[in-house]
């Protein structure tokens, strides 16, 4: 019995989208939300940018985004495709023929930008090639770079404006039939792509990308990126999304992931719970915890463990994970399997003996999963 089953205030009622396809990435409906990321290498520089692509999907991430400014980016993008193990989104600035050249070179899906790829006649241009190489497309709205139209008639960047501005590109797109897309209304201040994308959830059924653009640095850009899409997300808001950091693309992944299963909607790897520490601790938690991420970054079976530096939390934290430890005494904790005080351990074999039950738990639930498939 799921714990949503036994406590309703957990549920989240997800916005009834319709579904699409990136590549082999379901995309809306009823599919899981998807962790997107983007290179940030030279695109011509394909063994940079693959290696980073490779990087990205091992740390989880279903689609990965490569910019194409120019030719040049374009002709690698095929090579790229073509080595990647994931399903790779062309994303479009200014030049509306990278948008047909990244169709012609493999991409599963198509970003452009309404507020600078070019007139309709250019988009139908790229709607065409998209249609004829089997790519979906995103319509990606960005608050920096509102229509001319749109910022005279508003004043300035607001909720109004970029709803209005992807409510115009949906036409386009579905006045010449096409209907494989995505929608984005980022900007880099949570209360106008929070209130953004309320707009755009509540004017068309078409599946949601979710971001804060332009997010900032990796702490400073979690906690906003949290913020913003943890209250979408718990809204029902997103099919798909992108934490915006100036940092490693990995390190986006892994947020997408946390912030997911936070609220429950995505499971991958060994979710840690564990205290601050403080003066009662048994062991020194902090780097206990750093050691188990790093040397747990490999289990991909969704799983949960427990680190608790004493026993006022401890044993009942352990009574919800997988595998527990709290601490204790005399230089020794208690290890809880299965939500059950199981034996003792010393703190200094406790790093290895962790990692030796997370692995063997690990192992049992996905042969009971093969077992039920």
């Amino acid at each position: 019995m799921s714990l949503n089953h036994v406590r309703p205030w957990r549920n989240i009622y997800r916005r009834k989208s319709r579904q699409i396809m990136v590549g082999s990435v379901p995309v809306g409906g009823d599919a899981p939300i998807s962790v997107q990321t983007m290179t940030n290498t030279p695109t011509t520089d394909v063994a940079a940018t693959v290696a980073q692509v490779q990087a990205a999907a091992e740390a989880g991430a279903d689609i990965v985004r490569v910019s194409v400014p120019d030719e040049a980016s374009s002709k690698a993008l095929k090579e790229i495709v073509r080595e990647s193990p994931v399903p790779i989104v062309a994303d479009i600035h200014f030049h509306y023929r990278r948008g047909i050249e990244s169709a012609e070179a493999g991409a599963a899906c198509l970003r452009i930008n309404p507020g600078n790829i070019g007139d309709e006649k250019r988009v139908r241009e790229v709607i065409a090639a998209a249609r004829d190489h089997g790519c979906s497309m995103r319509i990606g709205v960005n608050a920096g770079s509102l229509e001319r139209h749109l910022l005279e008639k508003y004043g300035e960047p607001c909720p109004e404006a970029m709803v209005e501005s992807g409510l115009e590109h949906i036409r386009i797109l579905e006045d010449n039939d096409f209907h494989e897309f995505k929608i984005s209304v980022k900007a880099s201040d949570v209360f106008l792509s929070a209130a953004a994308y309320q707009g755009i959830a509540e004017a068309t059924d078409k599946p949601i990308h979710l971001g804060i653009t332009e997010a900032g640095g990796l702490t400073s850009g979690t906690i906003k990126s949290a913020i913003g899409l943890g209250n979408l997300l718990w809204m029902g808001i997103g099919d798909t999304l992108r934490v915006s950091l100036s940092a490693d693309p990995v390190e986006e992944v892994k947020v997408g992931y946390e912030i997911l299963k936070s609220l429950g909607l995505r499971h991958r790897g060994v979710n840690i719970i564990s205290c601050p520490s403080c003066a009662r601790q048994g062991f020194d938690v902090i780097k206990t915890v750093e050691a188990l991420e790093k040397r747990l970054e490999h289990i991909k079976t969704p799983m949960s463990l427990s680190i608790i530096g004493c026993v006022v939390n401890g044993p009942g934290e352990a009574l919800m994970t997988d595998v527990g430890f709290t601490g204790g005494g005399a230089g020794a904790g208690m290890v809880y399997l299965a939500g059950k005080a199981s034996h003792k351990m010393g703190n200094d074999r406790m790093i290895d003996h962790i990692v030796e039950e997370v692995e063997k738990k690990a192992a049992e639930l996905d042969a009971a999963q093969e077992a039920a498939e």
